[in-house]
């Protein structure tokens, strides 16, 4: 039993070496690649882009379910981008509260024909609503399909060479379609780009722009922000620069129209779509020998609300990380396949290494430090140093994204802000940390049980008292949901 215990023992060490490397290299391709990129683009260069009229319009499609609490900002806020050509398609997919009355009284919405090309399956549309004041926009009613369906929908009617998928419940930068845009322009191998999306709980929102961010009154909220920073300012960055990125957020994503519709647009036997079509692209261009690139932008693109209490992010983890086995498995063919490249020989593996089993050799862990300390199998200096060394290196990933937001985008400027997310790099691992390992495990053995099914996230109102600011001084209240 011994023998056992200690092999298991190395095997979690060994492990647990490997994803620190891949991580940490990962991380600083990201860092050095947001240095680079952040200094390459100006306001003036996106002047230039809108001068020199090489941008390609854009469709932005927006799928929604029961979103009247924020739909109708959403869509004066999109209204406002700051791009010259450019649709709004609303997806209203079986909604049973107010969102299509509330978008005909914003907007003065009006029937027109039902006729559009179906190039993609959905469910059925039961009307098209264009609006008398919005000249540029289009509001889907249809049976509930879910939100790829709903997405389908949407393709089936965009007219423009550019989709741009953005939830209903985010805020997107005036210049985020811009700077999308101008990789485009500049590289016509170009598929897909991302953009870094943000924590919206907090900040304060006017006119639907984000004016200033506060720190969330909840340490569940202000842990996200971590999570956040680290995922979209280091590792997809980082991953991309490789042309390995696997994962765009269906928060804000821009695809070139016709590659999306090549691939037959989104799965909707998953609840990973927006990972299943990445991956699908990756795999429909290398397969036929097609030049392209999938980029990740290091700059805040889009703003969307995170769960404020611990059961909606339980949820919401839990079906993402169903969603990962759904595509791993679907696209099980690609691993370590020689005409995948780096996809098929580090990326897609990291993902069944390092997220997929994560939760288990994780798991595994904190039950294997206990039991070795009681039988005597494990000193008590190396338990202590193997757990000081895997906070430390937590903290090391979640100061990086931290110090990387703070210098780039002057976000969250003061120190007061600054200190209370540095203690909550250390809170996140006295529990949440642990919460969610176990509930990611939980998903593996849901995946086939609870097939397709989302949960739901309480929403807030967007607007200028749908967030307000933090009480002064720190408390614990946000751990507890």
């Amino acid at each position: 039993m011994e023998h056992i215990v200690v092999l298991a023992q190395l095997v979690v060490l060994a492990y647990f070496a490997g994803l620190q490397i891949l991580s940490f290299v990962v991380a600083w391709r990201g860092v050095r690649t947001l240095w680079r990129t952040s200094r390459d683009v100006s306001r003036s260069m996106l002047d230039d882009l809108v001068e020199q009229k090489i941008w390609r319009p854009v469709s932005i499609l927006v799928p929604a379910h029961n979103e009247a609490r924020t739909i109708v900002e959403s869509v004066r806020a999109l209204s406002k981008l700051r791009f010259p050509e450019f649709e709004i398609i609303v997806v209203s997919d079986g909604s049973t509260d107010d969102t299509v009355r509330l978008l005909t009284a914003a907007f003065d919405l009006e029937a027109r024909s039902r006729l559009h090309p179906r190039r993609l399956p959905c469910a059925e549309v039961k009307r098209i609503l264009t609006s008398r004041r919005l000249a540029n926009l289009t509001v889907v009613e249809k049976e509930r399909g879910g939100k790829a369906d709903a997405l389908n929908a949407a393709l089936n009617l965009a007219k423009y060479p550019l989709v741009c998928t953005v939830d209903a419940d985010s805020l997107i930068e005036r210049d985020a379609l811009l700077r999308a845009a101008r990789i485009f322009a500049n590289d016509e191998k170009v598929v897909a780009v991302g953009g870094a999306v943000r924590p919206l709980n907090g900040a304060l929102v006017e006119g639907g722009t984000v004016q200033a961010l506060r720190l969330p009154r909840k340490w569940l909220e202000r842990i996200q922000i971590l999570e956040y920073g680290r995922a979209f300012f280091t590792g997809r960055v980082g991953w991309g620069s490789w042309n390995a990125l696997t994962l765009i957020s269906g928060a804000f994503g821009v695809f070139h129209r016709e590659t999306v519709l090549a691939v037959g647009g989104y799965r909707v036997d998953t609840v990973g779509e927006d990972l299943d079509l990445v991956v699908r692209l990756h795999k429909h261009c290398r397969s036929r020998k097609i030049p392209y690139r999938i980029v990740s932008l290091p700059v805040p693109m889009c703003w969307t609300q995170v769960p404020a209490d611990l059961g909606s992010l339980r949820a919401q983890r839990n079906r993402w990380q169903r969603g990962l086995w759904e595509t791993l498995w679907a696209h099980r063919d690609m691993l370590f396949r020689p005409s995948f490249g780096r996809l098929g020989f580090v990326s897609i593996p990291y993902l069944w290494l390092f997220e997929g089993l994560a939760p288990f050799v994780e798991i595994l862990g904190y039950l294997l430090i206990p039991i070795c300390l009681w039988m005597g199998w494990l000193a008590p200096e190396i338990a202590l140093y193997f757990v000081l060394l895997a906070a430390a290196y937590g903290l090391l990933l979640s100061l990086m994204g931290l110090v990387v937001e703070m210098l780039l985008e002057n976000r969250y400027a003061s120190p007061r802000e600054r200190l209370v997310l540095i203690l909550g790099a250390f809170l996140e691992m006295a529990g949440p940390r642990q919460i969610l390992a176990f509930e990611r495990l939980l998903a593996f053995f849901q995946v086939w049980t609870r097939k397709g099914e989302w949960g739901r996230m309480k929403r807030q109102r967007i607007g200028p008292t749908s967030v307000p600011p933090p009480k002064t001084g720190p408390g614990l209240e946000g751990s507890a949901g």
